[in-house]
């Protein structure tokens, strides 16, 4: 015994000493992610200028799941057991977050869309409200994924087919639909359009297909995630070069015979009294029933509004690299766009290239572009000039703003402004789109077909299977209570002993019936997994699975040991999977709950921090050294203080917060500042090292609440090693226990 004594010490002291120093990497870990929001808060990139993920923190289980297949880095990380957003500037709006969160906690929308002018209003069917027979799609809509596009196209000639029945027949001299922009979302467009024959005609103003997809610089990657093209069928890849995707189209356009007009620029739209609509092109004037506008948003190039930007020398677009060496290149810009044509001239022969941006730091770049980024600057074929904005533009040189006044002239011959475009909204409201948010629909139901505010928790269908599961479970017992009322010694010699005992008939069929929905059960694993095997079936649904096979393995064990686990593998087996139901319940419940306080507290220490950015003074006054005060006393408490010192510090033995105090008096007499000023720095120490506490506490109780998780897996392992053991014992002696009724 006390050997037993001895080492179960030893294990307990390593088990605490793993688990202190894996909670200390976890804290440090967590720290540099809320760094990490605050730089990018700093910056003004917290949230993306179109697609932004939104979580609710009332539902997110803190399941990394979202984390794990966002193709973008940085976008999202886990802080205190739950999703954060720490840089939304990352974000392509793929929005696999969204399809995967099994507990749809999050959702990928509009950036500030209830505020936003500069985003059309468009109902469900993508049609201009206020504007019948007009509809939009794609980019225009503010949505940029190609995948997106297409869906929009698709839904909109669906929308026209669906109209035109009730229309009735076509006016002579007129098309049902005229499709503005040969780019993905015109032609899926017309090639539903063309499938549900709807008579159209595709207007485009340039002399090629592909629309923006076109002007990307040759040979660059196209992440199209899964699509499906109509009359086409699914995509194979995941993602094509420029020229692959283009090629495709056209050929779709070929064999489909699309009516296509390239080289037609429009010019303007009008609306007839019939709500028929006249489009005015380079080419010629078409009417039509219906038009849908997939021109994109990028509209014309912004430009920088320096000396010498009309020279020939500076262009907005780069088509093929490859014919540009030999030259000193300046490139404009911190996105995608601007990265990606660095690139593309560095790897050209004898370029110099230098890539400009204003902001300290690239977060608008997708992570593999920035890590391309950073090879080349260390390569040294990309000259990275951060902090800098161009002034002027000779023929030979340009002239760029660094920091603290600084000015460098640089040598240069060529140069490409990546910026963005201005947005054609001048021609979107000629055609009648409103840009007003006030009449911008509110949505009914989210994307699942619910409300979203009354979406169901994930437990709630499972938990009603299993009711009901439980209670025929119960039914047949009580059918059955002549067989499992009595005394083990005594069952053998009833009727129902060869139907309902462990090793035959129907308590077999119990057992087996156990050990299957523990598998499938256990499938879900696999299914979360970053690198799983299979991916059909949405992570909400797996996780539903999970919990309904959990409890039903549960009942069939229970009928399976006809109500009567003995001391066995099979009936440690049985109280093991008690257990861990038990404590997969539990640990879901604290999980949804006691994360979301120590988020709501880190969102309240951050109003904190805003408000001490606002006391003004110099650089080394009163209220500079009050704010550095108070952030390092907020800082020891809630990441290098050890739970016994918040517990003092918490149950009012706060000498820190008295000592940081009369620093703050002592420095406010001495520089004569006003006491409604110290009065203010004051408050704010309080409620920063409050909320400091507040937050260390919770996170305290989320690490020990976390054995849970571990004890809810351990226990997982050690049932499926009993079953296995059972399983085993009983095929080589079921004969024998089968006679003594035993499980």
């Amino acid at each position: 015994m006390t050997w037993l004594v001895l080492v179960g010490l030893v294990v307990v002291c390593a088990l605490a000493l793993v688990g202190a120093w894996l909670h200390r990497a976890d804290l440090a870990r967590m720290r540099e992610t809320l760094l990490e929001r605050e730089r990018a808060q700093a910056a003004g990139d917290e949230a993306a200028r179109l697609q932004h993920p939104v979580i609710d923190l009332s539902r997110c289980l803190g399941c990394a799941t979202c984390v794990a297949v966002c193709p973008e880095q940085g976008v999202l990380e886990i802080a205190h057991g739950q999703a954060l957003v720490v840089n939304g500037a990352r974000c392509q709006g793929i929005a696999a977050c969204e399809r995967e969160c099994p507990a749809g906690a999050i959702t990928v929308s509009i950036a500030n869309l209830a505020t936003r002018r500069d985003i059309p209003v468009v109902d469900e069917e993508l049609a201009a409200v206020g504007a019948p027979g007009l509809h939009l799609a794609g980019e225009v809509t503010a949505h940029a994924l190609v995948r997106t596009a297409v869906e929009h196209g698709t839904r909109v000639a669906r929308a026209v087919a669906e109209r035109r029945r009730a229309l009735g027949p076509l006016p002579a001299g007129q098309v049902e639909l005229a499709i503005l922009g040969a780019g993905p979302a015109g032609l899926a467009c017309a090639l539903e359009a063309t499938r549900l024959r709807v008579p159209h005609v595709v207007l485009e103003q340039e002399t090629e297909l592909g629309g923006t997809v076109a002007k990307y610089p040759r040979r660059k990657l196209v992440l199209t995630e899964p699509i499906e093209l109509p009359l086409v069928g699914r995509l194979a890849a995941r993602s094509y070069e420029k020229e692959d995707l283009i090629a495709i189209w056209e050929r779709a356009a070929r064999e489909h015979a699309l009516p296509i007009e390239t080289g037609a620029a429009v010019e303007g739209l009008l609306v007839h009294d019939d709500g028929s609509r006249s489009v005015r092109t380079s080419r010629g004037t078409w009417r039509a029933r219906h038009v849908c506008l997939a021109v994109g948003r990028r509209g014309t190039p912004r430009r920088l509004g320096v000396p010498g930007e009309d020279l020939p020398k500076v262009a907005y677009a780069l088509i093929d690299a490859a014919s540009f060496t030999g030259r000193r290149v300046l490139v404009v810009g911190g996105g995608d766009a601007a990265v990606e044509t660095a690139l593309a001239l560095a790897a050209q022969p004898g370029h110099t290239v230098s890539l400009s941006y204003r902001q300290t730091a690239f977060v608008r770049v997708r992570s593999r572009n920035a890590a391309r980024l950073r090879e080349a600057v260390e390569a040294g074929a990309v000259r990275l000039l951060l902090g800098s904005e161009v002034r002027a533009i000779a023929r030979e040189h340009v002239v760029l703003r660094l920091g603290e006044g600084r000015e460098l002239e640089l040598e240069n011959d060529e140069i490409f402004v990546m910026i963005g475009g201005v947005p054609s909204q001048p021609l979107l409201e000629q055609a009648g789109v409103s840009f007003d948010p006030a009449r911008r629909p509110q949505p009914r139901a989210d994307r699942r077909g619910a409300p979203a505010a009354d979406r169901r928790a994930t437990a709630v269908p499972a938990l009603a299977f299993a009711l009901v599961t439980g209670v025929l479970a119960l039914g047949f017992a009580i059918a059955n209570l002549d067989y499992y009322g009595l005394p083990l010694e005594a069952r053998p010699m009833h009727d129902k002993h060869a139907l309902l005992r462990p090793g035959l008939g129907l308590g077999l069929a119990f057992g087996i019936a156990a050990a299957a929905l523990v598998i499938a059960n256990l499938a879900y694993l696999l299914r979360r997994a970053q690198r799983r095997p299979f991916r059909f079936g949405t992570l909400r649904t797996w996780m539903t699975v999970h919990v309904a096979t959990g409890l039903l393995a549960g009942l069939c064990a229970v009928l399976h040991a006809a109500l009567a686990p003995r001391d066995t593998p099979g009936g440690q087996a049985f109280w093991a999977m008690l257990v861990i139901v038990a404590t997969g319940g539990i640990g879901r419940w604290l999980y949804a709950w006691v994360p979301r306080a120590a988020n709501g507290r880190e969102l309240a220490l951050a109003d904190v921090r805003a408000r001490l950015a606002k006391l003004d003074g110099p650089a080394d006054g009163f209220a500079a050294r009050a704010r550095a005060e108070v952030l390092r006393l907020a800082e020891a408490r809630q990441w290098r203080g050890s739970f016994a010192g918040r517990l003092l510090a918490f149950a009012g033995v706060q000498f820190d917060l008295r000592r940081a105090l009369r620093r703050l008096r002592a420095e406010a007499r001495a520089a004569a500042v006003p006491p409604a000023e110290l009065g203010v720095a004051l408050a704010l120490a309080r409620e920063a090292h409050r909320e400091a506490i507040a937050i260390g506490h919770l996170e305290d109780l989320r690490a020990v609440l976390s054995t849970w998780r571990w004890l809810h897996r351990w226990l997982a392992l050690l049932m499926v090693v009993l079953i296995v053991v059972h399983i085993g014992y009983a095929l080589a002696y079921g004969s024998l226990l089968g006679e003594r009724g035993g499980s």
